[in-house]
């Protein structure tokens, strides 16, 4: 993909995947990477099909392989207020502006243009075929997990450690009992059976349907 896209003139060809999107808690992060031409990194693949100290034993290798990249963030509360699709933009816009690049080509993973570059190509499951996609996915997933383990010496009773904000019946016991923390997603659906403790799903300010995000 990324030497199809060298050929036609696009020097700058930016890879970008997000991670986090269906988590309860934390941010939805996007991370874009831009490979060099000539030198390659073996074991390179989507995120999700890897383990996680695989991933980590991974990050320090394609991160100083890269010739630019960058995680952007949209926080818990900015995906309650914006919505994802809104807070998904911002993120990705963040992670494009902390390239320090301007890039000539976007490749995406997925169907949709989550970026609005004027050269974007959304492919389905393109962290799986395209390597800078994978390099961003990887890149995104280690540092948003090391996000949710920092988090997790400040909110100890939800297991972010272990769970990193993602659905799961110890989380969802954790919700029962302790309620959501600062940094839940006050938007989603699980708000719905914490009613016994008088809280409510947050709605935003527009009026517009509630999120509802299934995992």
């Amino acid at each position: 993909m990324e030497r199809r896209l060298w050929e036609t003139g696009a020097a700058i060809v930016v890879g970008m995947d997000e991670v986090g999107r269906g988590s309860w808690a934390g941010p939805i992060s996007v991370g874009a990477a831009v490979l060099p031409r000539h030198r390659r990194v073996y074991k390179v693949r989507d995120s999700k099909l890897l383990t996680e100290s695989e991933r980590e034993s991974l990050f320090e290798r394609i991160a100083a392989w890269c010739d630019a990249w960058s995680v952007g963030h949209a926080d818990a509360a900015e995906c309650d207020y914006l919505g994802m699709a809104a807070a998904q933009r911002l993120a990705a816009q963040r992670a494009l502006a902390g390239l320090g690049v301007v890039p000539d080509a976007v490749v995406l993973d997925g169907p949709w243009d989550f970026v609005g570059h004027r050269r974007t190509l959304p492919i389905i499951g393109a962290d799986r075929t395209c390597l800078s996609v994978a390099a961003a996915s990887i890149l995104a997933k280690v540092t948003r997990d090391r996000l949710m383990r920092s988090a997790a010496e400040h909110y100890p009773h939800w297991w972010f450690e272990d769970n990193k904000g993602y659905p799961g019946p110890r989380h969802q016991a954790a919700l029962q009992w302790y309620g959501p923390s600062s940094i839940h997603r006050r938007s989603w659906v699980f708000m719905d059976g914490l009613a016994w403790s008088g809280l409510r799903r947050f709605e935003r300010p527009d009026n517009q349907e509630r999120l509802f995000e299934p995992h």
